[in-house]
């Protein structure tokens, strides 16, 4: 089964970069620039995996991965942060992300990532 990946970047030249590569991979890609209601998203896309840049316009990263691991529904997905400040690393822990990547990153590092936290997420049950 093909797993789907969002992607919140307000860079649309990674954005761009990610969707190309990780559907290269075999991925299903969902890209976003700017996001008002992620559940919706979430739900009507049918996403498996969230991947988020720490600093966007208006909101900051951990801030949508908070709301989505605070989430009854989509608290089980597992979130990949990634930023050029390495400051951030140490915010994480009360965000809730599964995974962080520094910029600039390799692809591979980020495809090995998104398989470590699938197989992580289909073999095991989260609870809220």
């Amino acid at each position: 089964m093909i797993k789907r990946i969002l992607i919140i970047d307000d860079d649309m030249d990674v954005l761009n970069v990610m969707e190309e590569a990780l559907g290269y991979d075999g991925f299903e890609v969902v890209i976003a620039s700017e996001i008002d209601d992620h559940q919706t998203m979430l739900r009507d896309k049918q996403i498996d995996l969230v991947i988020i840049d720490f600093l966007l316009h208006g909101i900051n990263g951990g801030e949508i991965c908070y709301q989505i691991k605070h989430s009854p529904e989509f608290g089980h997905l597992p979130i990949i942060i990634y930023s050029a400040y390495p400051k951030v690393v140490a915010s994480l822990g009360s965000y809730g992300c599964d995974a962080f990547i520094p910029k600039p990153f390799d692809l591979a590092d980020v495809t090995s990532q998104i398989n470590r936290l699938l197989h992580c997420s289909s073999n095991t049950m989260f609870t809220n």
